[in-house]
């Protein structure tokens, strides 16, 4: 099967204001994205057509970017994560979007991070095992002309917050 096309970085013109039934319908999303409208309508104490337009809304205005399955690394053959530290050999437009392209072209590729500081990238990686780990780290990251230094990090036990959002920031 062929890779997805990876996708642009997503920015949003103008985010819009999210109110306290908005903030609602996202938080029981991310506890839950398979919930039938009808009961996403109850929990928020909104009518069946209205929670619909709100979630459209929502999603059409990216504000909503996905709805996604959280599957055991195990079932699929996944016996090692790491987080892999990328410092370019100079920072221009080319070379970052070059390595992105790269990188999230590779199936092994969980995550990307496009950061500040001491590295330019951080790289989510899952793969069978250690042996993967290191053929992943010399096909994929050292072999790229642009990458002037690798640090990989072995992920001992990775959590995902699916009550992001839940607490108001602003």
């Amino acid at each position: 099967m062929k890779p997805e096309k990876p996708k642009k970085i997503r920015i949003l013109d103008a985010v819009p204001d999210l109110d306290r039934i908005d903030r609602e319908l996202l938080r029981a999303l991310q506890q839950n994205a398979r919930l039938a409208n009808k009961e996403l309508a109850a929990r928020v104490g909104l009518a069946e057509s209205s929670c619909h337009e709100r979630v459209k809304r929502l999603t059409a205005s990216g504000v909503l970017r996905g709805f996604h399955a959280e599957v055991e690394p195990r079932a699929l053959g996944v016996g090692l994560q790491a987080l892999v530290a990328v410092k370019l050999q100079r920072h221009t437009s080319s070379a970052v979007a070059s390595f992105r392209e790269a990188v999230l072209a590779h199936g092994e590729t969980v995550a990307l991070f496009h950061v500040a500081g001491a590295n330019d990238f951080l790289v989510h990686v899952a793969v069978r095992d250690s042996d993967a780990l290191r053929d992943l780290i010399l096909r994929a990251f050292t072999a790229r002309p642009e990458v002037g230094h690798v640090e990989t990090s072995l992920i001992y036990e990775h959590a995902r917050n699916a009550g992001f959002g839940a607490v108001d920031v602003s």
